[in-house]
């Protein structure tokens, strides 16, 4: 399995819309992909030099060519509706993690 993680400082000014805009429309539409079993987002409480608030987005994948897919077929436009929306008021950045194993308590 393999972790598509998604980084993001987003400006205060549209913090409020942003964050209910990823809620209700950008996560579910990139679930609705069917490429990603499941999505988690945190807040990370180290604050940065820059300002903003920073979010973490973790899309779990059952393969690595399920995440190429999504690379090649639904991200382009994905990420042209955040930049459309938000123009330049969030950085954000992008990796990839492959699960080496799960541990349950």
């Amino acid at each position: 399995m393999y972790i598509y993680n998604v980084t993001i400082n987003v400006d205060e000014s549209i913090h409020d819309q942003w964050i209910n805009w990823m809620q209700s429309t950008h996560i579910p539409e990139v679930l609705a992909t069917g490429k990603f079993t499941k999505a988690l987002m945190s807040e990370v409480l180290v604050k940065e030099d820059l300002g903003g608030i920073t979010y973490s987005i973790q899309y779990t994948t059952d393969s690595k060519e399920l995440l190429l897919n999504y690379y090649q077929q639904d991200a382009p436009r994905l990420r042209e509706a955040i930049d459309k929306k938000f123009g330049n008021k969030f950085g954000i950045f992008r990796t990839e993690m492959k699960i080496v194993k799960e541990f349950f308590k």
